[in-house]
């Protein structure tokens, strides 16, 4: 009998993380999905093994990398020295604005209503030609009083909420689609959503507006993590590849530097450059240990096991004050119509 994998992924159900865990692991009698309320219980029922893999996002194509993560992965306080990553998936955001109709007034009114009053968000000496959103309102938006989202898709929808929900209170919680299940809750009507048309039908609510993302290509890429096992680095990758081919891997390393070094961080960026290693993502955070010290985490093509890349991080140790591998994995990318 085949061992029953468990899933924990950053819910609850109708999250983007839930679709985006859907993706690879469907429900079959052999898995089991557990929506998490924080990341950070992700990492640990994946540290724990109280899960066998877990499901967190890591960026967005419009705001950038979610910072909880890499918090996270950082893991200061040595919560989570086991997890690696072994896997990602990248999924399309089109976010929604959910919530209830306006009570009094019929649609088309609404609409004109909405429109005429706004449209387009106010310049600024630093926006002073702001980018016009995408979508306009199904209905009236003026009795919202209140929002709720996930922090990043507050960022991916700039446009949208500067020209028609400019001043309203804006609330971060944990997911967009927990941000429905609060909206659905609100007996008022006048708070809504920023979050998915699958949220939308779970939790009962309407549209006021649909695709309201900056861009229209807009998609967040998420981490399937696991606990690194009994082994050497090099077989934290999942699955070998015979013709060793970099581009078809990725691998991410963190690591921290000398800061009164000067050129600690060109130095060290610059072993994977001799060795012909093609970067992929670089982000830094906050290491801990000083006020404005950094931990790097920086992803390039290739896996351990493959001559450059054990020959680059051999080179990296001599140039940083401490390094760690989280993983390898095929790039999904490739796989992308």
């Amino acid at each position: 009998m085949d061992k029953q994998e468990r899933v924990a992924y950053l819910g609850p159900k109708a999250s983007y993380t839930h679709q985006a865990t859907l993706s690879v692991f469907p429900p079959n009698p052999s898995t089991i999905l557990h929506p998490a309320s924080a990341l950070e219980d992700v990492f640990s029922a994946v540290q724990s093994a109280k899960a066998t893999a877990g499901v967190v996002p890591f960026e967005n194509s419009t705001n950038g990398p979610v910072v909880f993560t890499l918090d996270l992965f950082a893991d200061l306080q040595h919560k989570y020295p086991d997890i690696i990553v072994c896997d990602e998936i990248y999924v399309a955001v089109h976010h929604c604005l959910l919530g209830r109709p306006h009570p009094s007034l019929p649609t088309p009114d609404a609409v004109h209503a909405t429109r005429s009053s706004s449209g387009r968000a106010t310049p600024t000496m630093k926006t002073p030609h702001p980018t016009p959103p995408r979508a306009e309102p199904l209905t009236s938006l003026s009795h919202i009083k209140k929002l709720y989202s996930h922090p990043q898709a507050w960022g991916q929808c700039k446009a949208f909420l500067s020209a028609y929900l400019k001043g309203i209170e804006r609330q971060d919680v944990s997911s967009t689609s927990k941000a429905a299940e609060i909206v659905a809750a609100d007996r008022s009507g006048t708070s809504a959503a920023v979050s998915s048309s699958i949220a939308a039908e779970v939790h009962g609510l309407d549209f006021l507006a649909r695709d309201i993302e900056d861009t229209a290509n807009n998609a967040t890429r998420f981490f399937v993590l696991r606990k690194r096992g009994p082994t050497s680095r090099a077989a934290t990758v999942v699955g070998r590849d015979a013709d060793g081919d970099p581009q078809k891997w990725k691998t991410l390393v963190l690591f921290t530097v000398d800061h009164a070094d000067p050129g600690a961080l060109a130095d060290s960026l610059g072993v994977f450059k001799k060795h012909r290693i093609n970067l992929t993502s670089i982000n830094a955070r906050p290491s801990g240990v000083a006020q404005w010290n950094y931990i790097f985490f920086v992803e390039f093509a290739g896996r351990e096991g493959q001559e450059k890349v054990d020959g680059a991080l051999g080179e990296l140790e001599r140039f940083v004050r401490g390094w760690r591998s989280l993983g390898g994995w095929r790039n999904r990318l490739l796989e992308l119509p």
